[in-house]
């Protein structure tokens, strides 16, 4: 079965002759995945959900999604549908005074019939706990609320991916935990493929796959766990642990028998226990 989403062997400059924000970055999705990319900034992160979403063509190699060339300009309204993205900054991505309409603007770009909009927009708002704002003006909602909005407006499109770059970076914890909760029962329920930018590494510490990123280069691929217990290894790539790997650590150096690769509070919670009966 071929990869849903495919880089193979990508390179893109931003200026011909210039440095290289991404080198030789090979790397295959397969549908239903949910993975996240790490990097420090600057290391090619967002360069990737671009390529991917068609948004930028590749210098070199090829951008595959759902087998479609990004590079071939007779596929790239069909990728954007079915690949949506989600960026950073809530505010940046609404554009109408209500909520439904809102949702209806992406229906309207790609040329939905005006009957069937009605039903794909409450479908979509639905999915993401947002039926009852529907008539709501989008300024009134929280950062959370804006993201779940900003993700409907794709979902009524009924996209394959989602690619969301830093979706949380400017939500409060209760507005990130929202956000993720909604794309990771997209993900289970739907079966939408989703690539998570994040430099939270407890939100990739709940992603089935991690990709590491390093000066445009992809460093390591694996599980949370396959990852995050090479905790030097991570560090050399400027980025930190999720906080109970790091306190695993620090008592794996102190003595303590504990495995590496500890990744929650309640892993952390049964491991101490388990010390606790066998002193």
């Amino acid at each position: 079965m071929s990869p849903h989403l495919s880089l193979q062997s990508v390179s893109y400059c931003y200026e011909e002759g210039g440095p290289q924000a991404v080198r030789d970055f090979t790397l295959d999705i397969s549908q239903g995945e949910f993975v996240a990319l790490l990097g420090h900034n600057g290391s090619g992160k967002s360069t990737v959900a671009k390529l991917l979403n068609g948004l930028y063509t590749p210098s070199a190699g090829h951008v595959l999604v759902s087998g479609m060339d990004t590079r071939d300009p007779k596929h790239t309204w069909e990728i954007r549908k079915r690949c949506g993205m989600v960026f950073q900054n809530p505010d940046n991505q609404i554009v109408a005074t209500m909520v439904r309409e809102d949702v209806a603007f992406g229906l309207e770009n790609i040329g939905v019939p005006t009957q069937q909009m009605p039903g794909l927009i409450e479908q979509a708002l639905k999915s993401v706990n947002m039926t009852a704002f529907a008539t709501r003006a989008p300024h009134l909602l929280s950062g959370g609320q804006k993201q779940r909005v900003a993700i409907a407006g794709i979902l009524a499109m009924q996209p394959e991916a989602l690619v969301l770059d830093e979706a949380t970076a400017m939500l409060d914890p209760s507005g990130r935990e929202e956000v993720f909760e909604t794309v990771q029962r997209l993900n289970k329920e739907q079966g939408i493929t989703v690539v998570w930018i994040t430099h939270f590494m407890e939100e990739a510490a709940r992603c089935g796959r991690i990709a590491v990123m390093y000066k445009g280069e992809l460093v390591m691929d694996g599980t949370p766990k396959e990852v995050f217990s090479q905790v030097q290894r991570v560090r050399d790539y400027r980025l930190d642990v999720p906080p109970m790997t790091r306190l695993a650590q620090m008592l794996i150096n102190q003595g303590i028998t504990l495995p590496a690769d500890i990744l929650t509070p309640d892993e952390m919670r049964r491991e101490v226990l388990r010390l606790a009966h066998q002193a």
